[in-house]
């Protein structure tokens, strides 16, 4: 009999391999493995910042501070690669100020006893303020390693090729899924998503698990700043507009239940991926506007929505 909480995640593979099957179909050219290398290389980035959006809805929080982490990790990186400053300084140095940033919204969030949604907001406004202060213009960026690193491509058998960007958010990944499952920290996550009452009464680290997560999903969004860097080559205040909704999305439609405890990375993944094959299609397509992607992701929304409320309601009934 299989479990419950494995069905949205195989809806969301079904979704996925129905709705690239039926592009195939009525596309040439549509069903190749580069078509499907192309989805990660155009959402490498928002490959990353869902892992930690991941967590942190796992956790029974949510962070809208996403997007806006972006953009100031583009801005500040533009800024001081312009300035002269090396690259193996600037990275390590943004991806420091994400987590920083993450960290003093989760003890903010835990100590102060404050909404998640509020906190981020907050948040979200702040990094979004900051883009401004350092410049309301584009910061082209002509740094050498940054060119090199957008322009390289690793070639794979059979003429196909991905980016670094690719590989960066696969490793991410990876170390997402053996983060959720394989470490103590994981079930803690899963635990203070799933009651945090409980969790309190079992012993667990509810402070320092809170603002970790937080700090995860701020070092996430500034990592899909900097590979977000790579692919734009600029920094400005606008890039990543509404992203975080765009991971909010990806993680629901991949099976994570918005109340926290229940969900996976894998699942996540296949989520970002749908959202890439509706684009691609509609690319293919050519007469569609690219609104009808939000069009359809709000609709498979609702879908989800609907869906990990009858779960719930079940199991609550199960256990009555």
């Amino acid at each position: 009999m299989l479990k419950r909480q494995y069905f949205p995640i195989l809806v969301t593979v079904g979704l996925f391999a129905l709705m690239f099957a039926a592009g195939s179909f009525r596309y040439t050219g549509f069903f190749s493995l580069q078509v499907l290398l192309n989805l990660m290389i155009d959402n490498s980035f928002l490959l990353i910042a869902t892992v930690g959006m991941t967590f942190v809805i796992l956790s029974g929080g949510i962070d809208l501070s996403v997007g806006s982490v972006i953009a100031m990790t583009t801005m500040i990186s533009a800024s001081l690669l312009q300035a002269g400053w090396s690259p193996a300084v600037v990275i390590p140095l943004v991806l420091a100020i994400g987590a920083l940033f993450g960290w003093g919204m989760g003890a903010i969030i835990h100590y102060f006893k404050i909404q998640p949604f509020i906190v981020t907001l907050a948040g979200m406004f702040l990094a979004r303020g900051l883009c401004y202060i350092i410049s309301i213009n584009t910061i082209t960026i002509d740094n050498p390693f940054y060119t090199s690193v957008a322009q390289t491509k690793i070639m794979l058998p059979g003429g196909n090729f991905i980016s670094v960007s690719v590989i960066i958010a696969l490793l991410v990944i990876a170390f997402g899924i053996y983060l959720a499952h394989y470490t103590r920290f994981g079930r803690n996550i899963y635990a203070v998503g799933g009651s945090e009452q409980s969790a309190v009464l079992m012993g667990l680290p509810i402070a320092m698990t809170k603002m970790s997560v937080y700090a995860f999903s701020g070092l996430c969004s500034a990592l899909a700043g900097v590979v977000f860097t790579f692919y734009m080559l600029s920094g400005y205040g606008l890039h990543a507009l509404g992203m975080e909704l765009d991971a909010i999305a990806a993680v629901v439609i991949g099976g994570t239940l918005l109340t926290g405890g229940v969900g996976y990375i894998a699942g996540t993944f296949f989520g970002v991926m749908i959202q890439g094959v509706i684009q691609t299609i509609i690319s293919f397509e050519g007469t569609l506007s690219s609104w009808w992607t939000k069009i359809v992701i709000g609709l498979l929304l609702f879908v989800f929505i609907l869906l990990q409320r009858v779960l719930s309601e079940r199991s609550l009934a199960q256990k009555h």
